[in-house]
């Protein structure tokens, strides 16, 4: 939905789509990291002069919280999708990390890795609002792998007394270790390596 935002000055106010400039102030946290981008460099991403981004999101903090919330709900949803793959336990896996190497590297020469991981870490230890989105974004997708693991358990591609709990940070830490990795510069073909060995160790 298009909006109009009231900038400094006479003329005729600017429309804007707040979901649009959402996401690209999200881009502009994503490349440089929350501290390193400035509020000239959010107006610029956004095509909104100051006074209008403060209006519509308030400030830059207010700003990277509706971004990284934003991202965890759609992260929660890709969680969701690539779990819900029709086939045994392993492909399952393969599709899951699979899907989530093709969302850090995209067409890129260089990963940007997750959002949230590459950006919300750092200010996570002294940012109790960062830290509370980030740990209930990991506690979800941790519950969604839980529930495969134990649906693999009954249909038997894990055996029954499998470490369910213990599997799933398995799982979930190999995720997080390919947004590292990719945001570090490793290759598509490293990263596939790394995400056949997660599968192969949860799978046994």
């Amino acid at each position: 939905m298009v909006q109009k935002s009231e900038g400094r000055g006479r003329g005729r106010p600017r429309s804007y789509d707040p979901d649009a400039a959402l996401a690209a102030a999200r881009d502009a946290f994503w490349e440089a990291g929350y501290s390193a981008t400035s509020l000239d460099d959010l107006a610029a991403a956004t095509g909104m002069n100051r006074p209008s981004l403060y209006a519509a999101f308030g400030d830059k903090h207010s700003l990277y919280l509706a971004a990284l919330k934003g991202q965890a709900e759609g992260m929660l949803a890709a969680t969701r999708a690539g779990l819900a793959f029709r086939g045994d336990l392993k492909a399952t896996l393969a599709n899951f990390y699979s899907r989530a190497v093709d969302l850090y590297i995209g067409d890129r020469d260089s990963g940007r890795g997750c959002f949230l991981v590459g950006t919300a870490l750092a200010d996570a230890v002294s940012d109790v609002e960062v830290r509370a989105v980030l740990r209930e974004s990991f506690e979800q997708m941790d519950t969604l792998m839980a529930e495969r693991l134990q649906r693999a358990v009954v249909d038997g591609d894990l055996p029954a007394d499998a470490d369910v709990p213990t599997l799933t940070y398995v799982a979930m830490s190999a995720l997080h270790g390919l947004a590292i990795r990719s945001r570090a510069g490793f290759s598509r073909e490293a990263l596939g390596r790394l995400a056949n060995a997660a599968a192969t160790a949860v799978c046994g």
